[in-house]
């Protein structure tokens, strides 16, 4: 029994040991604390993108051959109206002077049935013919107009297809891929382009935004227009995490949104002067957000408890846990935040994990600080 006594005595005596500790500990502990002030905040948000030039026109042959000359490289800028490529010309040269000798043919006959024509109405008023006569030579006369007519049609097709064995740049741009080379049979239906004219002077810059982020914009600036006239200049951060030196500026908003997935399309535009981006390519398009008179707090002021956020204010020397409302755009290290604070009020920035609702608390003035 007195060794059951002894042992209760030492663990009490153990126990209030360290109940002694830790209040000293906690006595011994400073804090450091932070005066809300406002100030100018830059906001940022990002967004998966893909990268597009200006136009990626697919170019393929008006007409059938082989080809005779490759007059381009693969990745070589060219103007409009540049000679990229030389089908077979002689089918269609000789094509050509097939329909000019039609359009000869068929003149010869139309000046024929005038004169024809002209001799059966001088035969009409002298009663030498019938008026069925005078008739069946002016009909024949305006089909020979109308093959006339119709040999000339050829002729222009038949130029038109000798002109189409030059296959020409629609577009400033850069040549992509070259799959075929001299020699090689291609027509419109090939079942590849002869190449790809990449217009990537500027580019077109897709990505998707939330239905709800779309409309607080649209609410902040009053209109789908204005928006679009009033959003800051955008950055584009490309694959390798490098930052893009050239601001873009969004161009469209799709007014339809994704069934699916809820969100809406929008298109920034870079300029491309050095080439540094590629058609095709993917990024993360960051949108600035400028807020005036904010409160930005550091993220280790506070804690979370039940999905919700809560500061340590300093009200009469007790620490009273304040919740508050943050803005879902930080960068990480800061919030910003939106209801629970005002300018004045002091919260601690230090040790809030070993505080309490209610304790008092000793403040380390040379650790604190004014936002």
């Amino acid at each position: 029994m007195k060794q059951k006594l002894l042992s209760a005595t030492i663990l009490l005596s153990v126990c209030l040991a360290s109940c002694k500790e830790a209040v000293l500990s906690q006595q011994q502990i400073d804090y450091s604390v932070q005066t809300v002030a406002e100030t100018d905040v830059t906001l940022t948000e990002s967004y998966s993108a893909s990268i597009r030039g200006r136009q990626d026109i697919e170019i393929y042959p008006q007409v059938s051959g082989t080809i005779q000359c490759v007059c381009v490289k693969e990745g070589e800028k060219v103007r409009r109206g540049q000679q990229l490529f030389v089908i077979d010309r002689v089918p269609y040269e000789s094509a050509l002077r097939t329909a000019v000798a039609n359009v000869h043919a068929a003149e010869a006959q139309v000046e024929t049935a005038r004169i024809t024509y002209e001799s059966k109405q001088e035969l009409f008023r002298q009663n030498v013919i019938s008026e069925f006569d005078l008739s069946t030579t002016r009909n024949a006369l305006a089909v020979a107009k109308a093959s006339l007519e119709q040999a000339r049609a050829e002729e222009t097709n038949a130029r038109n297809s000798l002109s189409y064995t030059e296959v020409k740049s629609p577009a400033d741009g850069v040549v992509g891929t070259i799959p075929y080379r001299v020699g090689a049979l291609v027509g419109p239906t090939s079942a590849q382009p002869l190449t790809t004219v990449a217009d990537n002077s500027e580019m077109y810059v897709y990505f998707s935004m939330s239905e709800n982020r779309l409309q607080e914009l649209v609410m902040r600036y009053g209109s789908l227009d204005r928006t679009i006239e009033n959003i800051p200049a955008v950055r584009l951060r490309m694959n390798n995490g490098t930052l893009y030196a050239e601001e873009g500026r969004i161009e469209s908003i799709s007014g339809v949104l994704n069934a699916e997935t809820g969100s809406g399309s929008l298109r920034a535009v870079f300029p491309n002067p050095n080439r540094m981006l590629f058609s095709g390519g993917t990024g993360n398009v960051v949108i600035p957000q400028l807020l005036k008179n904010a409160i930005a707090i550091p993220q280790e002021a506070t804690y979370e408890l039940q999905d919700k956020i809560f500061v340590y204010r300093i009200i009469d020397g007790k620490a009273v846990a304040t919740r508050i409302e943050v803005s879902p755009i930080h960068d990480g290290v800061n919030y910003t935040v939106t209801k629970g604070l005002a300018a004045g009020d002091v919260i601690v920035t230090t040790g809030i994990g070993l505080l309490n609702d209610g304790d008092e608390i000793k403040i380390n003035d040379n650790a604190g600080g004014n936002v």
